[in-house]
């Protein structure tokens, strides 16, 4: 059964998801200030990378006959609290300025200049303080961030459409996997990420777009690579993109995979195509745990992490 700080924090992690576009390449942060009687008296998120952070939003939502109750009441946050200067003054601050009895956050801010300080200060101002509370769904709401800061490089993902009996072509020829409605889902995909990245082969064959065409957003950046062009983890990283979706060909894919330099791998089979001969979808590794899939009609989406 669910308990009040879990269902707060669930909140908490539906609006930080509002911020999925704009608020990079800040983290997605929801906010919710309950009052001692169980009410919802103020909510936010951040969204977007400049602006009011989501606990600025959600104290500025509280309505003026409200605020007497926040000396009893208890802020949920999705992610731990800033303590620094940046484009924004420290929240904690802010929180401690409003005289909330309780903080609830889901977890930790792996940014080095967090990383536990603002707990830290709202403990030494003699707020209650508990941490973890969804723990793992707070971490992975933000992944993409968290891998950027700890890796110095993207989150990476791995995608690709197969047969049912295991090709991503036909004798090498490109043809259609996915369904209509799956590959507007990549096009979503890709306004949610940063870069795409192609192998000079497939770019030269396929002349793919790789663009968002069948889905509002931004395109991701374009990046081609081969022997004579290989990919620079620090260019991306010293360039602030914080994801990168890896479309192929095959041997790019598979190079990845060789070097275990991936993330999370993204499966679409089609259940019902099946072709004579082709190029080989390539072999999911041992290390990877299959944490959803999802059927649309013939065509099957795995979604896997590093175990």
């Amino acid at each position: 059964m669910m308990t009040d700080d879990e269902r707060f924090m669930r909140r908490c992690i539906q609006l930080a998801k509002n911020g999925q576009q704009n608020a990079k390449p800040n983290p997605m942060v929801g906010a919710v200030i309950v009052s001692a009687d169980g009410r919802i008296i103020g909510e936010g998120y951040h969204v977007r990378c400049g602006e009011g952070h989501a606990e600025v939003n959600a104290f500025a939502s509280v309505r003026r006959e409200d605020e007497a109750l926040l000396p009893e009441s208890t802020i949920y946050v999705s992610l731990e609290p800033c303590s620094h200067y940046g484009k924004t003054p420290p929240c904690a601050d802010l929180i401690i300025k409003k005289g909330v009895r309780r903080v609830v956050v889901g977890c930790i801010d792996e940014f080095a200049e967090v990383q536990g300080r603002g707990i830290l200060k709202l403990r030494e101002a003699g707020i209650e303080v508990n941490v973890g509370v969804l723990e793992e769904e707070c971490k992975v709401l933000n992944h993409r961030f968290f891998t950027f800061h700890r890796e110095k490089r993207p989150y990476i993902i791995l995608k690709w459409a197969q047969t049912a009996n295991g090709f991503i072509d036909d004798h090498h020829k490109p043809t259609q996997i996915s369904s209509a409605f799956t590959k507007m889902l990549s096009h979503k995909l890709r306004a949610e990420e940063d870069a795409i990245l192609v192998g000079r082969v497939t770019e030269e064959r396929d002349h793919p777009q790789l663009t968002v065409r069948e889905w509002k957003g931004p395109n991701p950046k374009r990046l081609v690579i081969d022997r004579a062009h290989p990919l620079n983890l620090e260019s991306l990283h010293s360039q602030n993109i914080q994801s990168l979706i890896v479309e192929g060909g095959a041997q790019t894919l598979r190079s990845f995979l060789v070097q275990n330099l991936w993330d999370e791998i993204r499966v679409e089979t089609n259940t019902t195509m099946t072709v004579s001969g082709g190029t080989r979808a390539p072999q999911i590794p041992a290390n990877a745990a299959v944490i959803e899939s999802k059927s649309y009609g013939d065509n099957q989406i795995i979604l896997y992490r590093k175990a």
